[in-house]
């Protein structure tokens, strides 16, 4: 029978963790499905390792990641796949928010013959106005990057052993599972789900996470920061070949140059416009030069 490997990135998930172990053992079982579930401790400062390990002597279709500290959620699944087993792998959220029952259709698209199988956004839940504007704002680059549409992509994917791999032979240190497992290609399948609301605890993303997160993700698969620095020099450019007409036209005229307020205007934007410059390329070097390290994208503590 084919194993059906479940990668569940937790992080401070010790109130949602025995929910979700209940949940997909239940579901799965009743579904005839041969599973194992993943469970990667993203350096959680909670009780979410002591669960795992009980939840692992009590039942061997459960195993455990331990981080030595918090590496985020990329590494987090990039490990599970690495530690999997299955012959195919799905990778899900810890906090149930990724309905259980949609894991089953996928499965059973799988086995019709699909080799990644998308889990599409049907609804995002409830969220503020700023989170859902940014998030739009976010998928449009992501789609214009990868060329592929992104507008309701999520984390919530079935890949068959096959894609498994070619996720883990790509060497990026800064990886983005999301854009990635659409990128890799092959026969691919999508199933719409509802974002479910969370039953415990609380997020773990908060505003500044992700905004730092979307930044990196951004910047890993587009050049459109960089485009618009060198749009902003050709404006810029433009404008100064009219400013200089205008000038030489007023000088030949006779009539004295004035504006010296605007002179310093000009030089307090073009000034700001060269420091967000600096800024962009840097941060790209900044990329650069952490893919030339080569650190790992996580160290392992424990296993179970």
């Amino acid at each position: 029978m084919s194993l059906l490997s479940i990668i569940l990135p937790a992080y401070n998930e010790e109130a949602m963790l025995p929910r979700t172990i209940e949940a997909l053992r239940s579901i799965l079982t009743d579904s005839g499905i041969s599973f194992e579930l993943i469970f990667v401790d993203d350096g959680s400062a909670d009780a979410t390792w002591q669960l795992i390990s009980d939840a692992a002597s009590a039942d061997g279709r459960i195993h455990g990641v331990h981080f030595s500290r918090n590496f985020g959620k990329e590494a987090a699944v990039f490990a599970g796949l690495a530690s999997a087993s299955g012959d195919c792998a799905a990778v899900m959220d810890c906090d149930l928010q990724h309905p259980p029952a949609a894991l089953i259709e996928m499965y059973r698209l799988w086995e019709e013959g699909y080799e990644v199988i998308e889990g599409v956004k049907r609804s995002r839940g409830k969220e503020s106005f700023l989170h859902k504007s940014s998030a739009g704002t976010f998928y449009s680059i992501m789609t214009k990057a990868t060329g592929i549409d992104m507008s309701r992509a999520s984390d919530f994917k079935l890949l068959d052993r096959k894609a498994v791999d070619a996720l883990l032979d790509i060497s990026e240190r800064n990886s983005f599972f999301r854009a990635q497992s659409s990128w890799i290609g092959f026969r691919t399948a999508s199933v719409e789900f509802d974002v479910q609301e969370r039953e415990a605890g609380e997020s773990k993303w908060s505003t500044r996470s992700l905004i730092r997160y979307a930044i990196s993700n951004i910047v890993g698969y587009s050049s459109l920061p960089m485009q618009m620095v060198t749009t902003a020099g050709v404006v810029f450019l433009l404008l100064s070949i009219i400013l200089g007409i205008q000038t030489l036209v007023r000088y030949v005229s006779g009539h004295a140059v004035e504006g010296f307020t605007t002179v310093i205007l000009l030089l307090l934007i073009i000034g700001s416009i060269l420091m967000i410059s600096l800024g962009i390329i840097g941060y790209y070097i900044s990329r650069i030069f952490q893919e030339v390290q080569g650190r790992p994208k996580y160290i392992i503590s424990k296993k179970i």
